[in-house]
Formats: structure tokens, C-alpha cells, sequence
């Protein structure tokens, strides 16, 4: 049997196994309510790949999403009062700033984190009311990328990615930026403590060297870059994803400084459960198993608990560092590989000399060959313990299902077999009934998975839509939802409608969409 043949064969017996993992309309569940995602409304932010509608927010108490607006450099106050027809209300003019990155809101409060049009100085959290007056502002560490509220209300957190020029000659320290609002009567925000979580307690040891830690000329505190931030219930404990790094930092509030920091180790796509497509010039959908090694990488990070015990949920995008000063990226085409190795890796564009993977510690032994395949990000979504354990993976589910119902979109027609997959990017937790879900909304591929993780271990696919017109440009107005980059979770007591639906800001289509949660009990919160 020719290469190619072996290939499309088991290609095709992995779509076979799909019935036995996952199905899209609720069979094969073991518990659960049957939910069902359905378009809604759409409302244009911005215009095509311009930066428009990255972040969102929402607002119960006025029924607006806040929505960051980098092309108008502004972020958006649009009504949801009728979730099917979204009325722009105002913008919060940010024209004198850098970079708006992102958005959160809580008791009449909405913190927005920019950065300096300098991307390696210092940014800012700008504080305002809800009817769009400025409150305080707040200085941070360079690149605040997420911004979010304590469960309490209490703090404003922003995670400061610190991420180098591209000459790499300026590489600022990634923080964690702490702001205890210490309210007054009067609401007065005057007298709040800002404080920093950094990581240079770990320059000089004391750290798992599974953490990849590989920049140029860097330390421990250059080299971390925080992503995204969950906050647990209690509002005392932070966890924080360090995507380059392939680590997640555990941050304690009360004491403004990172306790610990945790290496995520890598999947392994040698299994046929994890197996995946290598090539974007393959010709179509060709999902197997190959001798590679794939970084989680996470972006969103989520948390919650079941019977008194916290999990950790991850979206595992994978993100390179590929500057014009520093690059870790080749292709495995390029690579010169240990014998071992090279016996079993086909390096033909149809196969995996395409897929581009991390020149960083893939040479074990020095010896001016590689042994060891990394790639970017797992493809998946992972549930982890409290001591970042794994208890489940997705494994190769996202590009079996995709391939299966939307052949047309496969990462992305398939451009994307060669880099991240599907890029499973944001990421949110919702309750439904009696039973706990994560929405998964992925990058290239388009479109959010909907998962049952109310008991972890027994986590199982529930749903997926996605809804390209793969027929038009994608910068046609009517093309559909591309690049979910956040997603919301609106439940039924705050929603106008009295029904749970999903907010989506995509950042590519420019779009704010509404999804609702279709065949939710009366129960559901």
C-alpha cells in the first residue's frame, strides 16, 4: 500500500470512530440536559481583519456588551435589551492611547486595559462608569492583555504580557497587575492599593525546567509572558496562562505575588486519539498519527469546582515566538533529524515536512540533530486538578468533528493543517440546569464547541456551529463569524430574553454575535 493510500485509509477510519466519541446532536450522552447553540443576531464592530471586537463584556444591570474597538480605537456600548436586534448606544473615545486590549465589567465599574503606543512601556487600566464617564486610572506592567474582575467585586487584575519589539532588543518584564479598589461610601477609587505580581523571585532558580524558558538574553521575569487570567471562587487565588512558555502561574491576591509555577508537558500525537492533520498541501482532510510532540500552549483559561474540589480548563492554541531578532519556527522539511527519527518521519509536503514546529529543546543530546518533533499548541481543550494534573484532553475531537460537519472549513480550508489546527482560542464556563459546560470557540477554523464538563473525567461533546458561508470572501459582510477571539456566558437571570445565550467578539469578521442556548430547562442559572 502506497503512503498515500495508508493515509487516506486511516484518515477514514478515523472519521468512522467519530459515532464513538462525540455527536452533534445529543446522542450517545450519558447525562445532561440537551442544549443546542443557535445564531441569533450579528452586529459589525469594525470592518474585516481590521482589529474590531476582540474583547467583550456584559453588562446585566444596563444590558450592553462593552466591546473593544481597535479600529475606532474606542471601546463599544451596544444594547442587548433585545438580544436579537443590537443597538449601538455609545463609544468611550481611546484615541490617545496605544493598543485597546481588553474589557470587564462589574458593579457599574468597566476597566479596560491599553497599552502604551510604546508596546514595551508601561500600560494603563482606565476605570469608568457604565454610562461611559471616566473614573481613575491605573498604571500596569507593559502589554496588559486581559482584564478582569475578582469574583467580589474587590479587585481589577490585568495580565502583562511583556512580549519583546521585534528586533528582540527591548524585552519587558511579564506581570501580574493587582489594583484593590478599597471602595469608599462616595464610591471614591482614589485610595486604591495597585500592586505587582512578578516573577523575579524565579531568576535565580526554583523553577521546573519543563518550563520553556529560551528568549534571547532573557530571565525567568522577561522570558514569562501572561495571557489570560480565572479567578477562583473565593476571589483569593489566580491562575494565569503563560502561552510561549507552556506553564501556568498560580497567583495568590490576598498576598500580591505568584506562589508557584507548573509545566504542561506536551500531547502526544503519536496516538490514533490524537491524531491530527500535518499538511496544508495534502489536498484535503488527512487526520493521523505522527511522531509529534504538541506544546499545549493554552490561551483562555477557565476554572471551577465540583464537590469542593477546583479544575483548571484551558484552550490550547499554541503561539510561537517568531521575530525578526529571534525565531524558534522551522518546518520539518528543514530540520536535520537523528536516523531514529528520520526513519519514520516522511518530510514530503503532503505529509509532515509541512508542519512547522519549535526549534527549542528539540535537540536533546547536542548533537547538532533533532530528535524531538515539537509542535504549536495541542489542538484541544484540557481539564485539569489543582495541581495541574490532567484529567481530560479533547485529543484530535475538534478536527474530527470539523472535518466531519464542515468539511469546507477544515482548519480553515485547510491553510491551517500546517501551523495550529483549528486554534481552539476562547474559552467560557456556563451552568445550564444542573449541569456545568464549556463553549470553545475556535480561531482558524471558526465557529464554538459546546462540551458537558460537569464531571470532569466524564467530559463529552454536546455540540458545534459555525457559521461561515464558506462560498463568500471572508471579508464579505454576510460571510459569517470568523476568529472568535472571546466568548461571554449570559445566564438566564441576567439575560433580557429570560434565556442563556453566548456572546462571541470576533476579531477577524469584525462581528459581535449572539448565540442562544437553545432546549435549556427552566432551571438553568
Amino acid at each position: 500500500m502506497t503512503s498515500r493510500s495508508l493515509k487516506i485509509s486511516i484518515s477514514i477510519a478515523l472519521v468512522l470512530l467519530l459515532p464513538n466519541i462525540a455527536s452533534p446532536h445529543g446522542q450517545h450522552k450519558p447525562l445532561g440536559e440537551r442544549i443546542k447553540l443557535s445564531a441569533l443576531s450579528s452586529y459589525k464592530i469594525g470592518p474585516y481583519q481590521s482589529g474590531a471586537a476582540q474583547d467583550a463584556s456584559f453588562d446585566a444591570a444596563t444590558q450592553r456588551a462593552f466591546v473593544t474597538n481597535s479600529h475606532a480605537k474606542s471601546v463599544d456600548a451596544i444594547s442587548l435589551a433585545q438580544p436579537k436586534s443590537p443597538i449601538f448606544d455609545f463609544s468611550i473615545d481611546l484615541k490617545n492611547y496605544g493598543s485597546i486590549n481588553s474589557v470587564a465589567v462589574k458593579n457599574t465599574f468597566v476597566a479596560i486595559a491599553v497599552g502604551a503606543k510604546n508596546p514595551q512601556e508601561s500600560g494603563e487600566i482606565l476605570l469608568y462608569d457604565t454610562q461611559g464617564n471616566f473614573i481613575n486610572n491605573f498604571k500596569t506592567g507593559a502589554m496588559p492583555d486581559m482584564v478582569v474582575f475578582s469574583p467580589n467585586g474587590r479587585h481589577i487584575l490585568s495580565a502583562n504580557e511583556g512580549a519583546p519589539n521585534q528586533s528582540y532588543r527591548s524585552d519587558p518584564e511579564g506581570s501580574i497587575t493587582i489594583i484593590d479598589l478599597s471602595l469608599k461610601p462616595d464610591r471614591s477609587t482614589q485610595q486604591a492599593v495597585v500592586r505587582t505580581a512578578d516573577f523575579k523571585a524565579f531568576n535565580h532558580g526554583n523553577i521546573d525546567p519543563a518550563i520553556r524558558i529560551f528568549g534571547k538574553n532573557a530571565t525567568v521575569a522577561t522570558d514569562l509572558e501572561p495571557e489570560t487570567i480565572s479567578i477562583s471562587s473565593d476571589s483569593k487565588t489566580a491562575w494565569v496562562s503563560l502561552q510561549e512558555n507552556n506553564a501556568i502561574a498560580e497567583v495568590s491576591i490576598e498576598h500580591g505575588r505568584v506562589k508557584k509555577l507548573f509545566a504542561l508537558d506536551h500531547q502526544d500525537h503519536s496516538r490514533v486519539v490524537n491524531a491530527m492533520d500535518v499538511s496544508d498541501k495534502d489536498g484535503g482532510i488527512a487526520i493521523q498519527p505522527w511522531p509529534v510532540s504538541g506544546l499545549y500552549q493554552p490561551d483562555a483559561i477557565a476554572s471551577y469546582e465540583v464537590d469542593g474540589e477546583t479544575f483548571i480548563v484551558t484552550a490550547n492554541e499554541g503561539d510561537e515566538r517568531d521575530y525578526e531578532g529571534f525565531s524558534e519556527v522551522q518546518r520539518v522539511a528543514d530540520l536535520s533529524l537523528e536516523p531514529e527519527l528520520r526513519k519514520i518521519v516522511a518530510k514530503n509536503n503532503d505529509e509532515l515536512g509541512r508542519l512547522k514546529v519549535s526549534i527549542v529543546n528539540a535537540d536533546t543530546d547536542h548533537n547538532g540533530l533533532v530528535d524531538v518533533l515539537y509542535s504549536f499548541g495541542s489542538r484541544s481543550f484540557s481539564i485539569w486538578n489543582q495541581d495541574l494534573v490532567q484529567v481530560f484532553d479533547s485529543g484530535s475531537q475538534f478536527e474530527r468533528i470539523t472535518g466531519r460537519d464542515y468539511p469546507t472549513l477544515f482548519n480553515h480550508k485547510d491553510t491551517r493543517s500546517d501551523e495550529k489546527g483549528p486554534e481552539p482560542e476562547a474559552l467560557v464556563l456556563g451552568q445550564v440546569g444542573e449541569s456545568t459546560y464549556a463553549f470553545i470557540g475556535l480561531e482558524s477554523t471558526g465557529g464554538i464547541m459546546v462540551y458537558n464538563i460537569t464531571v470532569p473525567e466524564k467530559t463529552f461533546f454536546v455540540d458545534y456551529l459555525n457559521t461561515i458561508s464558506p462560498s463568500l470572501k471572508p471579508s464579505d459582510p454576510l460571510a459569517g463569524d470568523i476568529g472568535p477571539e472571546n466568548l461571554v456566558f449570559v445566564n438566564s437571570s441576567d439575560s433580557p430574553s429570560g434565556r442563556p445565550f453566548i456572546i462571541s467578539a470576533n476579531e477577524v469578521s469584525g462581528t459581535l454575535s449572539i448565540y442562544q442556548i437553545d432546549s435549556a430547562t427552566p432551571k438553568d442559572r
